[in-house]
């Protein structure tokens, strides 16, 4: 069980490492986002759109996103950093849909153990 935790520790780190690289880029583009930590463990970017709300980014590792929402255009790869940077710098200035953040929450793992059970 300690390398499954290992694994997951090392996602964990991977996905703070891209959203600490997204932040920068969008800090040079005068995009206000923050590097947080959620209560749950996760890593997000507290981004700030033009109207001063903000919404949490995240990375769904299994799917290369960066995602901010649940809906089609409230996500992005992150395979290709620039694209990524431009496609949430225009959602902030745009302004973030109305409403509650949606929760884009695929666990793979449980859809694992189900079919292996």
């Amino acid at each position: 069980m300690q390398t499954s935790k290992t694994i997951k520790d090392q996602q964990r780190a991977y996905a703070q490492r891209l959203l600490a690289a997204l932040g920068k880029h969008l800090s040079a583009r005068d995009v206000t986002a923050v590097l947080i930590i959620t209560a749950d463990g996760r890593p997000a970017l507290d981004v700030t759109d033009r109207r001063g709300r903000m919404r949490r980014v995240f990375v769904h590792l299994s799917f290369c996103w960066f995602y901010w929402g649940d809906q089609n255009d409230e996500r992005v790869s992150f395979l290709q950093m620039a694209g990524a940077v431009e496609r949430i710098e225009q959602a902030a200035r745009d302004g973030w849909h109305d409403g509650e953040q949606g929760e884009l929450s695929i666990n793979l793992d449980q859809i694992l153990d189900a079919h292996r059970g």
